[in-house]
């Protein structure tokens, strides 16, 4: 696409919540058992509610959740995984895995996020790049691409060890992440799961370790983690109207109501709201050489905008690549985006010709 550089318009629009202003209260922020903690919005990542989440801390078998992301983003999940020797007897959870015993990815991560098996994670850490080790550089790689600056990995289920460590806050970017990836958001939000253990009708049965499932309106998992040096960590998250938010807890001895009350602060304080369904928004561009003297643009894609219930004017901003267009034109052609935007959060699409002008004859 040629490069967007002329500002052609720039509009406050106000969308007025469903609320009345008046009737919405003040909420007050939750008081937590957690030594760390976040709440963020998963579409932009705006934080909602934070303490101490930029320490770090151990994170248990939440660590997980990064391990179910760099296998889903590089390895087929439909293929067959051979379970090596070494992942067999791996201290802590476990579904029992047996030396040769074939799975597919697919499997094997049911496994891992919701037994929070660290056989799996072991054979999903040697399936994809031939040992622990390689696995962890992977998942650091992951970590720098998300630009997170205070994690580190050394394994992929979640065992002690002094230079494993994330914050809260880099913990929700990852699980924001997963969250975009439609089978992992499936994975974890399955309650139960049946894994079988070889080629007869025997099976395994799993049920998700994570409560919010059954204690919370929306809840979509995702991860639960402890051990004694850890404590408690949790991972969750629950959508509503469109709106999803991501809560993390390290260190929280009342990790559920810790949780329940970070999600309710959000869905109290926020709301998803629809600016525009694809196609919706129109901007006419100037057109010289046709019949017509103006060109319509259309959005592309549909436009979402987390806002705070009590607000002011959202501003609309529309770039296209030339203060005019001369015809003929081409239905389709890419000429321009619109930006919405409120208190940093930012929401856009690509404006193309609405139709095709033929020259003036």
């Amino acid at each position: 696409m040629k490069k967007i550089v002329a500002l052609i318009l720039t509009i406050a629009v106000f969308f007025a919540s469903a609320q009345a202003v008046a009737a919405i209260p003040t909420v007050a922020p939750p008081s937590l058992s957690a030594e760390s903690a976040v709440l963020i919005d998963a579409a932009s990542h705006k934080v909602i509610f934070e303490k101490n989440a930029r320490e770090r801390r151990g994170m248990a078998s939440t660590t997980k959740i990064m391990t179910a992301l760099v296998a889903a983003e590089i390895f087929d999940l439909k293929k067959e995984v051979t379970v090596s020797k070494e992942a067999v007897g791996i201290e802590g959870s476990s579904v029992y895995l047996y030396e040769g015993e074939v799975l597919t990815m697919e499997e094997l991560l049911y496994a891992l996020l919701l037994q929070s098996a660290n056989d799996a994670a072991a054979a999903i850490a040697i399936a994809v790049s031939g040992s622990i080790e390689a696995f962890a550089t992977l998942m650091n790689e992951k970590a720098a691409e998300l630009g997170l600056t205070d994690t580190h990995f050394t394994n992929p289920h979640g065992l002690y060890d002094n230079e494993h460590y994330t914050t809260a806050y880099d913990l929700a970017l990852i699980t924001a992440r997963l969250l975009s990836n439609d089978t992992l958001r499936q994975i974890v939000s399955t309650y139960k799961k049946s894994l079988p253990i070889d080629s007869s009708c025997n099976q395994r049965l799993m049920v998700n370790h994570n409560k919010m499932l059954k204690l919370y309106d929306g809840a979509i998992g995702v991860k639960t983690g402890f051990t004694k040096k850890t404590g408690r960590c949790l991972v969750s998250a629950a959508e509503r109207d469109g709106l999803t938010l991501v809560a993390v807890t390290l260190s929280a001895p009342d990790d559920w109501n810790d949780h329940t009350k970070m999600l309710d602060y959000g869905f109290s304080l926020y709301e998803s709201v629809l600016i525009a369904k694809e196609g919706d928004f129109t901007y006419n561009l100037p057109l010289v050489g046709a019949e017509k003297d103006r060109l319509p643009l259309i959005n592309t894609q549909e436009i979402r905008l987390t806002l705070p219930k009590i607000r002011g004017n959202v501003l609309c901003s529309v770039e296209t690549v030339h203060r005019f267009e001369f015809a003929p034109t081409h239905r389709g052609s890419i000429l321009g985006r619109v930006i919405y935007s409120y208190e940093g959060a930012t929401a856009e699409s690509l404006l193309v010709a609405a139709q095709s002008i033929p020259r003036r004859k």
